[in-house]
């Protein structure tokens, strides 16, 4: 058995987690769980990804609200 059984983020890309979440609560829904400038000044997938990369506080966060949403 892999250490990774019980990690509910392994081989989930960045990007189908944020995908996942737009889907559940909108931009705006997003934007209010998570106040991040990203998800509320024309927000888009690609300059969230950019930001999430470059910033892990706040990628730390959306992986939570991942985890919270399963």
């Amino acid at each position: 058995m892999s250490h990774q059984d019980n990690n509910p983020l392994h081989g989930v890309t960045l990007e189908a987690i944020l995908v996942k979440l737009v889907e559940h609560y909108g931009w705006d829904g997003l934007a209010r769980k998570i106040d991040i400038r990203c998800f509320k000044s024309d927000p888009s997938i690609k300059s969230s990804l950019t930001f999430l990369r470059k910033t892990p506080w706040a990628r730390e966060r959306v992986e939570q609200l991942f985890v919270a949403l399963k």
